[in-house]
């Protein structure tokens, strides 16, 4: 390889490393914020399953190796350093490998999965108070936000113990249809309804939820087609200059 396409794989794999970087920052981010949330449909998940808590703390970790991992490949791009650049390509190897089988797993797998979630959301609904637990708040947020009421449907809530046991008919609040006349319009708790007829909204979160994923697929899909791209084209170039690097010189590096 020339000596002007070795600098120029230099250059690319280290744009790259800084994308890759970047990219381990909103990782990072997105598992903080996940783990630290209070008001989102996250936060009701994470309440009811261990396994989504689990499920934080292993995206904090792989955002923080990918910010390790984008930092060692521009330090082996930038200085030629063969170990390196080895060791940036066979963790960047090792990841790609490790979304595929979790991609197939997610896949086979998802009426488990779906099943697992509707059993989640009914013990959410049947345990709900609204005295502004964690969970409560978050479910309440959920509802007024996407307009829905219940899981797949506002009958989920003939299970609530508080509903169950009250002489009144009740409802929550935040599943009030704004539409409909009523005289409660709290954003979270019970409310009191006039008459058997409940002024609430009439479609399940569930239905919204797969809506919102079938109308953002394609945009879901081409995230992770150039995540998988992207790592692609980052090993080729590191066996590239890795290849083009006869001996490894340490004199290179940076001393502090």
């Amino acid at each position: 390889m020339g000596k002007g396409c070795i600098t120029a794989t230099k250059y690319f794999l280290f744009l790259f490393n800084l994308l890759f970087f970047i990219f381990g920052a909103l990782i990072l981010g997105f598992g903080l914020w996940m783990l630290l949330d209070n008001q989102s449909f996250i936060a009701v998940l994470q309440e009811a399953s261990t396994s989504l808590k689990v499920c934080s703390y292993i995206l904090i970790g792989v955002g923080s190796l990918t910010m390790v991992m984008g930092f060692l490949g521009c330090l082996g791009a930038v200085y030629e350093l063969r170990c390196v650049l080895g060791l940036y390509f066979t963790c960047l190897l090792l990841i790609l490998i490790a979304q595929v089988v979790a991609g197939a797993l997610i896949y086979f797998q998802r009426d488990v999965l779906k099943t697992e979630m509707s059993n989640i959301m009914n013990k959410v609904i049947v345990d709900y108070t609204g005295q502004n637990r964690t969970t409560d708040v978050a479910w309440d947020y959920i509802q007024r936000t996407i307009k829905c009421c219940g899981w797949t449907g506002p009958g989920n809530w003939s299970e609530n113990t508080v509903i169950r046991n009250s002489s009144q008919p009740l409802y929550p609040c935040s599943c009030r249809n704004s539409s409909q006349p009523g005289v409660d319009v709290k954003n979270g708790g019970f409310c009191e309804s006039l008459s058997t007829d409940l002024p609430v909204y009439s479609t399940g979160c569930a239905s919204s939820a797969e809506k919102w994923l079938v109308s953002n697929g394609g945009v879901i899909l081409g995230v992770c087609v150039g995540v998988a791209v992207i790592e692609l084209l980052g090993m080729i170039l590191s066996l590239c200059l890795c290849r083009s690097v006869h001996q490894e010189e340490y004199t290179k590096v940076p001393k502090y």
